[in-house]
């Protein structure tokens, strides 16, 4: 049986979010859903970040719920930046008169809309 100090001693990769409206900063750990802290300073975030997330390992063990270990990412050097699309030619259409409106290239344009779903996305998957 893996105990909370193993898992503790495990790399778990922990995001920090600051607070734009009313100040201080938000850390959670995507690997561990629902394990989240906050506070004032970047400092107190990690203090509480740690102690967050011995808190959350007590109550899975105790509760058995399963425990997963940190999941690594990809080094972004593994990534060229490019890859290829086919769509309809209606969607390739609209995507460039829409990115032509706004006085910027079909490839900003697009970067712009899967930047914008992207980040949607991981505001979504932060709530869950």
């Amino acid at each position: 049986m893996k105990t909370i100090e193993y898992y503790m001693s495990l790399p778990y990769r922990m995001e920090i979010i600051p607070d734009t409206e009313e100040g201080g900063f938000t850390a959670k750990f995507p690997d561990l859903p629902g394990c989240l802290t906050c506070s004032e300073t970047v400092e107190g975030l990690l203090k509480n970040a740690e102690d967050a997330k011995k808190v959350w390992f007590t109550a899975a063990l105790e509760d058995g719920i399963e425990i997963t270990e940190p999941t690594e990412e990809p080094d972004i050097s593994d990534y060229s930046g490019q890859f290829k699309l086919r769509m309809p030619k209606s969607l390739h259409r609209s995507l460039a008169i829409h990115a032509k409106k706004e006085g910027i290239s079909m490839n900003q344009y697009c970067n712009y809309l899967l930047a914008m779903n992207d980040a949607s996305y991981i505001t979504k998957s932060a709530v869950h």
